[in-house]
């Protein structure tokens, strides 16, 4: 029989705000335990919530991001459980009535060895606010565990997909594309490894070509795209295996262990009845309206799917370039501040602004790795560099020059064409200096002009190399071959 796999997410994302959700502890990462936790955290009898507008901006620009419905009014609910590390024995949600309803996100899946590249529409069914819970931590002190609330009231957005995708791919593909956005938008740092972005899985399988969704298990808490594609495929062939031999999947909780590969059953899944929602009296309804929306709205940047269309229709782009430019939002301004100042400088030639771009974005990425440091960081502006590629385009410096440059722009010696003149880098164009360094050349190095002339190519070029010593690199390195061949070629 030939199986089908069904996938949807529940992402966590951490919101950025100052303060926690419903009261104005603090949500710095890393503080020593229980030193946030302030009276509504710790539940101390008669506290009361007082909503964080901030969370609720952020979550508004999360709606207007993916063209989602963003109802006139929403109620938080109270989601009944028991843990060590929820004071309140419930946690404040949103059930029925979501601050974010129904939206969409179009997603890239990389092609495969099986299956070329394609986009697919993965459909959200909602995004609601909600307080995150504490952190148990085991053997602290041997025998016993200890509980941290400084996460306790962390404001969160969790967002929920419908059960579209239809592989591991596609998964990873779609929870890339969701930490990208969030932090695009900037409500997010989306530090997996902090766990600002923590996904569950829900995982079933089904005959091929059925409409009824098979028994999922949810795979809880993957922070990392790498362990969410393993734990997709084992629990995949786990499913499979177990019900080719007979067996019957139960709705489950389960975990991943990068150690082994595997999930495990962690407890029986519980459904929404299990926590008994109902309306929290302590806290209004939420009404978001049109003003607040617009308000939001104009504090947002440009998405990158306007600017990847931006880019095709303005720039000449393809669809895959303008996709990979924009993979993160501060490469794409970066980038997008370069370009205009190039086309700018070259008088709108995009041919030769393709080129010098393709330079430009070279020798950056060279200094990225070597050095570790972010796009943000880089200590050359974008239009300082459009001035380095005009340069070399416009044989005001040879490329062997221009990376002498580019290692004092970095260092922040100044703009391009302060350097060249206060170092006298400027590339020597004019033929009968070239002519004249030639010719030194030629009868400093007969040897080689006979090697040349017995046949030897090879020849040529260290003739070449020796010309660009002499001129301590400036000479125009095309005109040093035309002079030379002229001379050599009789």
């Amino acid at each position: 029989m030939e199986w089908e796999v069904v996938i949807g997410l529940e992402t966590h994302t951490q919101l950025k705000t100052n303060t926690k959700i419903f009261s104005g502890a603090s949500i710095q990462y890393g503080a020593e335990p229980n030193t946030q936790a302030d009276e509504v955290s710790t539940a101390l009898p008669g506290v009361l919530p007082v909503l964080n507008k901030q969370a609720v901006e952020c979550a508004i620009k999360f709606g207007l991001a993916i063209n989602a419905e963003i109802p006139p009014r929403s109620v938080f609910s109270r989601k009944n459980y028991f843990y060590p590390d929820l004071p309140k024995g419930y946690q404040i949600s949103q059930f029925e009535l979501p601050v974010v309803g129904k939206g969409a996100v179009t997603i890239q899946v990389p092609a495969s060895k099986n299956a070329a590249a394609y986009e697919k529409v993965i459909n959200i069914t909602r995004a609601h606010l909600e307080e995150d819970a504490g952190k148990s931590s085991h053997g602290v002190v041997e025998g016993m565990s200890g509980i941290d609330l400084n996460r306790a009231g962390t404001p969160l957005l969790e967002i929920v997909t419908e059960p579209d995708m239809r592989s591991a791919a596609e998964a990873v593909a779609y929870a890339k594309k969701l930490h990208e956005l969030v932090q695009w938008i900037d409500i997010c740092d989306g530090n997996m490894q902090e766990g600002s972005f923590r996904c569950d899985v829900n995982v079933s399988v089904r005959p091929k070509g059925s409409e009824k969704l098979g028994t999922r298990r949810e795979i809880k808490n993957l922070n990392s795209f790498e362990f969410m594609q393993q734990a997709i495929e084992y629990e995949t062939r786990w499913q499979i295996e177990t019900l080719e031999d007979g067996g019957k999947i139960q709705q489950a909780t389960v975990l991943f262990n990068p150690d082994t590969g595997e999930t495990r059953a962690m407890r029986s899944k519980e459904e929404a009845n299990d926590y008994r929602y109902f309306p929290d009296p302590d806290l209004l309804p939420l009404k978001v309206t049109q003003a607040d929306k617009t308000r939001v709205r104009a504090t947002m940047p440009e998405l990158p799917e306007l600017m990847q269309k931006r880019f095709v229709s303005d720039y000449g782009f393809t669809s895959e370039m303008a996709y990979i430019i924009t993979g993160d939002r501060a490469s794409a301004e970066h980038f997008d501040r370069f370009w205009k100042e190039l086309i700018k400088l070259l008088s709108n030639d995009m041919e030769l602004a393709f080129k010098g771009a393709n330079w430009a974005m070279i020798e950056i990425g060279t200094m990225l790795n070597r050095t570790g440091l972010r796009i943000v960081d880089v200590p050359i502006s974008p239009e300082n560099l459009a001035g380095w590629v005009h340069r070399i385009l416009d044989g005001t410096i040879s490329h062997k020059i221009a990376k002498e440059i580019f290692s004092s722009m970095w260092a922040g010696e100044g703009e391009v064409d302060a350097i060249i003149e206060a170092k006298g880098l400027k590339q020597v164009s004019d033929s009968g200096a070239i002519e004249a360094i030639i010719d030194e050349v030629l009868v400093a190095n007969q040897a080689m002009v006979e090697e040349f002339k017995a046949g030897k190519e090879k020849a040529f070029n260290a003739l070449v190399g020796q010309a660009m010593k002499a001129s301590k690199g400036k000479a125009n390195p095309a005109q040093v071959n035309e002079i030379l061949k002229k001379k050599l070629i009789v």
